[in-house]
């Protein structure tokens, strides 16, 4: 038996989870969550950025869930300056850093997918 069938539940920062799978996924499951954190993989980011790279997420969107992964310790906000215009950049954490190869793993796996089952097109918007 591994670890993740130990028990009945699974208590990580005070909610309860059926087991570990579920935890890893509230922590990085969703349409947005991988996508923003694969954008932050090599390099440090703007709010801009990401919504450059990122076309199809609306702002409501990506804002709610760089502050899920930021409350969730994936990803840190640094703020530079004190009035308007201030600079705000995301960057993994150590934590969201070992999820790098998790993450590689399902680029991997989508580019199978990709290349395999579908083809690439440009937005005509």
């Amino acid at each position: 038996m591994g670890i993740e069938c130990q028990s009945d539940f699974i208590k990580v920062n005070n909610k309860l989870y059926p087991c570990t799978v579920s935890v890893a996924m509230d922590l990085v499951g969703g349409k947005w969550k991988a996508v923003i954190l694969y954008h932050l993989k090599d390099a440090h980011k703007r709010y801009s950025e990401l919504r450059k790279e990122m076309p199809g997420v609306t702002e409501r969107t990506l804002s709610l869930q760089l502050k899920q992964l930021e409350e969730d310790e994936l990803i840190s906000r640094q703020v530079y300056g004190e009035k308007p215009p201030i600079k705000v950049v995301y960057s993994l954490t150590d934590f969201g850093k070992s999820f790098t190869p998790v993450l590689d793993a399902i680029v991997g796996w989508g580019n199978q997918i990709a290349t395999q089952k579908g083809e690439f097109v440009k937005n005509s918007l």
